[in-house]
């Protein structure tokens, strides 16, 4: 198992799968299966307009679920805008129990696990989709595509890095994009603009603010079940980078906010508008018209703690590891686990820990031990009569 894991996930790191753009990706690895494990049926289903998956079934069982994609390309411009560069990571390497590399952790490691997992099992069926990372007006997923278009099994097995535990409560998560709007100008003449010397240059007023809604709205987690909440500022924009001799009349900030208990992202969104206009009329940007608008991705999901499908999990953990698993709360990451939950599937989350590589924060690394025995426990789930 060890080596076919090596094989899937040099071949993934060999084949570049941005968000959207899976589809040749997804083509060359059904290909590569089905010379390998010539008697299962490999499919490519197709979205959107360059988008795939890989899909496969033995019959019966639960779906063991990750994706093809990675949160960002292996070199270019919008890798640069957060890693600060845009030069190719490298290849896969192998190091003794270690394997470091590109997009492991999002989400190659546990897709290649899931992948040999299925392969061996001979139950279940399995769905490596594409447009499976979060991404704001995206269009449709692969795994809304499949269910689309296939009958979703009542059980799945979400294969993905996460802590080092069971997770069947997920958080839902939604985007808040802050506008301020003033009057542009010209940077010779500050007092042009409104405010004078440019909306941008007051970003900090807004910025206070938001920093003191978070700590509000962080302090108010419920921490219902596993799950908690989280927020914070993801992209900062204003003005034209080729002609900054120019001030700008609109200040846009980004967000992303994680809400393990039923929060109504609007609702949110009408009271951090509030908020702004208030701080705003008490500075510099008095003038500015001010709001906020939300953007939902999914409402936070649980599956029950005795559904079947925890029953066999718990025990094939225990099985591998000898240890019951771990309780955990306040966990704050969000799949497309909340996804299978809000169609009525029975989902469990569980792989590997994936950490920055020590010479290279852009590279994930990988115990190979660690990942081996969590394809053993998805070959375990999909033969589990759940």
């Amino acid at each position: 198992m060890r080596q076919q894991l090596l094989d899937v996930l040099h071949l993934l790191d060999a084949t570049p799968a941005p968000r959207g753009e899976e589809r040749t990706a997804a083509h060359r690895l059904r290909a590569w299966c089905a010379e390998r494990w010539p008697h299962i049926e490999w499919q490519v289903l197709e979205h959107g307009s360059a988008g795939g998956s890989l899909v496969a079934a033995h019959g019966a069982g639960p779906l063991l679920y990750s994706h093809l994609d990675t949160s960002l390309d292996n070199g270019g411009e919008f890798n640069r805008l957060v890693t600060g560069d845009a030069t190719p990571v490298g290849p896969l390497a192998v190091k003794d129990d270690a394997v470091t590399g590109f997009g492991l952790g999002v989400a190659r490691g546990p897709a290649a696990a899931a992948l040999v997992a299925f392969a061996e099992a001979g139950a279940g069926r399995l769905l490596l989709a594409g447009s499976g990372t979060h991404r704001r007006g995206s269009g449709i997923t692969g795994l809304e595509a499949y269910a689309d278009t296939c009958p979703l099994p009542p059980s799945a097995i979400v294969a993905k890095c996460g802590p080092p535990t069971l997770l069947w409560h997920e958080p839902g998560a939604f985007y808040l994009t802050v506008r301020v709007t003033g009057r542009s100008g010209a940077a010779m003449m500050a007092e042009s603009a409104t405010p004078p010397g440019g909306v941008v240059a007051a970003a900090g007023v807004v910025l206070d603010e938001l920093a003191d809604w978070r700590t509000s709205y962080l302090a108010a987690d419920p921490r219902a079940g596993q799950t908690g909440r989280a927020c914070g500022i993801g992209a900062i924009s204003g003005g034209w980078p080729d002609k900054p001799d120019l001030l700008p009349a609109l200040l846009r900030i980004d967000l992303y906010v994680v809400a393990g208990d039923q929060v109504e992202p609007k609702a949110l969104a009408v009271e951090l508008t509030d908020r702004l206009r208030a701080r705003c009329a008490r500075s510099a940007l008095r003038h500015c018209a001010v709001d906020v608008e939300a953007e939902p991705v999914a409402a936070a999901a649980a599956t029950p703690a005795d559904a079947p499908l925890l029953t066999a999990a718990r025990a094939a953990w225990l099985d591998e590891f000898g240890t019951q698993p771990p309780p955990i709360a306040g966990w704050t990451g969000s799949t497309d686990g909340v996804v299978l939950r809000a169609r009525g599937v029975d989902t469990v989350r569980l792989g590997p820990q994936a950490k920055p590589a020590a010479d290279e924060p852009r590279r994930d690394s990988l115990s190979l031990t660690e990942l081996t025995a969590f394809a053993r426990v998805y070959r375990k789930l999909l033969s589990a009569p759940v």
